[in-house]
């Protein structure tokens, strides 16, 4: 009897820790596929990977959008203002939080990233960092960070000081 309670032990742990490798492995694989629709300014493949109730905040701290205004700025971005955007140096960390506020599946990515515009072929490149959350193979919350000062610096603004 203890040696089936023992075998029967030892298989749920192998099952659970092989689902949660899995589940690993698919929310990274869901990270670069969202990340290769931005690259490729594909804003319907985004479409297809944002939950309908998606959220996102940053980069300012008061800024967040829902989906359906992230799709819209994303197309009006990627028709008008991005020629090209690139990820390199790109890194992804999954991680599950078990319980608490922000209990779930996550993804962090850690990017340099390029965006050459269209108007004046422009280039910039930052470091961007996104944290994203998902839940049923979508990506329900995102945090985006990353120096829009840099950015502008790059873009030869000038900053006033009021």
């Amino acid at each position: 009897m203890k040696r089936i309670a023992l075998i029967l032990f030892v298989a749920t742990a192998f099952v659970s820790c092989t689902q949660k490798e899995d589940n690993t492995k698919e929310n990274i694989a869901l990270i670069e596929k969202y990340i290769q629709s931005v690259e490729n300014l594909d804003s319907e493949a985004m479409d297809n990977i944002l939950a309908d109730d998606y959220i996102g905040y940053g980069p300012s701290f008061n800024q967040s959008t829902n989906k359906e205004n992230a799709i819209a700025n994303w197309k009006s971005a990627s028709e008008d203002l991005y020629k090209s955007i690139s990820y390199d140096k790109n890194r992804n960390i999954a991680v599950s939080i078990p319980d608490g506020e922000n209990k779930g599946e996550w993804v962090t990515n850690w990017a340099e990233a390029t965006i050459v515009y269209k108007s004046n072929n422009k280039e910039v490149t930052f470091w961007a960092n996104t944290l994203y959350k998902i839940k049923d193979g979508k990506i329900t919350k995102s945090y985006t960070i990353y120096n829009e000062a840099d950015i502008l610096n790059q873009l030869n603004y000038t900053f006033i000081k009021k």
